[in-house]
C-alpha cells in the first residue's frame, strides 16, 4: 500500500492518523513524498489530509491484483476508485460501488485543488485497464493526476 502526499514528516503523521506498518518515506520529488503502509483505518486518509493540511492519495492493494484508491484534499475534495476492475470481479468485489465516470471527474477536481495538472485520458485509463501488477496502474494513476514522479528528479 502506498500514500502520496505533499506533507513533511509523512511516516510519523501517517501513524498518528491510524496507518500501521508505515515504512520510511522516499525522498520528496517536487514536494511530494511517498510512503508504504500495511493497513489504514477507515478514516485514515481524511484524518491524514487534515493533519498535514495537504492533499493525500492512498492505494491499498489486494494481492497486487486490485487497488482501492482513496484521496482527500484539505479543502474537502474527496474521491475513491478501484484499480483493475476485471480482477475485482474475480474477487467478488462489487465494482458497481466504484463507478468510473464520477471517479474520473472527482480525481480531476482533486488534482486541480491540489495545484496539479491532471491528464484526464491517463486517469481514465488507469481506472479502467488491467495489469499483471496493480501497483503499475497505481503509478500510472499518480502520473495521470499530475503528481511528480521519482524519475522526473533524475537528470
Amino acid at each position: 500500500m502506498v500514500v502520496r502526499s505533499a506533507a513533511r514528516r509523512l511516516p510519523g503523521l501517517m501513524e498518528a492518523a491510524g496507518f500501521t506498518g508505515v515504512e520510511a518515506s522516499a525522498p520528496a520529488v517536487a514536494g511530494w513524498r511517498s510512503a508504504e503502509f500495511e493497513e489504514a483505518d477507515r478514516r485514515g486518509v481524511a484524518r491524514l489530509a487534515r493533519l498535514v493540511d495537504a492533499p493525500v492519495v492512498a492505494v491499498e492493494f489486494l494481492d497486487s491484483d486490485v487497488g482501492f484508491v482513496e484521496a482527500t484534499a484539505p479543502d474537502g475534495h474527496r474521491w475513491r476508485a478501484l484499480l483493475d476492475r476485471a480482477k475485482a470481479v474475480d474477487y467478488g468485489i462489487p465494482v458497481h460501488e466504484f463507478p468510473v465516470l464520477p471517479a474520473v471527474c472527482a480525481a480531476l477536481a482533486w488534482s486541480a485543488a491540489a495545484g496539479l495538472t491532471a491528464d484526464e485520458v491517463a486517469v481514465r485509463r488507469a481506472l479502467t485497464e488491467s495489469a499483471v501488477f496493480t501497483e503499475h496502474l497505481a503509478q500510472d494513476l499518480f502520473a495521470g493526476l499530475g503528481i511528480p514522479q521519482p524519475e522526473a528528479a533524475v537528470g
